[in-house]
């Protein structure tokens, strides 16, 4: 039966995350990534969405589980249960509106704030064929990318540029991050120094071990 799904692989299912201001194409390049459509006339969204999309990576099934922010940023109330447990994020604004690339920062705080892992963040420019409009440079974008440590695309939900590019770099990054990087991330060491120092606090001589277990033999 070889290679069946349900064989002893791992499963990896991934929350991402759609933010930025209202209106600048949150569900848009949502629905054009997870069903290939676009609504030019698309209300404000009620109640939180998301759309599961699988990928595969290195012969293993990724699930992204993409959640759209329901319209709460008309509120300026995205809630903290939003972002939680989000590996990864699409920080989004409109390249015909420049007020809207100003709120970025805004969005990577309230991220940071209410983010509880390493989250994989790609800034992305939607609306790229409002070029004749366009009020946010590419270099711009770019800049701000590149400051914050961020991936950066220009993407168009209308006529699909860069929209499955843009979610399936962040899903390969967040695969990464867990897969490879697990053993060397912050959290993990800093999870074992603590371990470490639980295991040596009660030797007296326990400063320079490294070891708990090996305290023993340290003469």
């Amino acid at each position: 039966m070889g290679s069946s799904s349900d064989d002893e692989g791992e499963e990896y299912l991934f929350k991402i995350v759609i933010i930025g201001d209202s209106a600048v194409g949150k569900s848009n390049l949502l629905s054009r990534y997870a069903r290939n459509e676009f609504n030019m006339h698309s209300k404000a969204t009620i109640g939180v969405e998301f759309q599961t999309q699988s990928l595969e990576i290195d012969g293993k099934e990724v699930k992204a589980q993409i959640w759209d922010t329901a319209g709460q940023e008309r509120f300026r109330a995205v809630t903290s249960a939003y972002y939680r447990g989000a590996f990864g994020a699409l920080v989004v604004y409109d390249i015909s509106r420049r007020s809207t690339f100003e709120s970025i920062p805004r969005w990577l705080d309230e991220l940071k704030t209410h983010s509880d892992t390493t989250v994989a963040k790609m800034l992305v420019g939607n609306k790229c064929d409002l070029e004749n409009i366009r009020d946010v440079s590419v270099e711009e974008g770019k800049i701000l990318a590149e400051s914050e440590g961020l991936f950066f695309m220009e993407t168009s939900a209308l006529d699909s540029t860069n929209v499955k590019k843009a979610f399936e770099i962040v899903i390969r990054e967040i695969y990464n991050n867990v897969s490879r990087k697990v053993l060397n991330s912050d959290s993990y060491k800093a999870e074992l120094s603590v371990n470490r120092v639980s295991l040596v606090d009660d030797g007296a001589d326990g400063s320079k071990q490294t070891g708990g277990s090996y305290s023993c033999c340290s003469r």
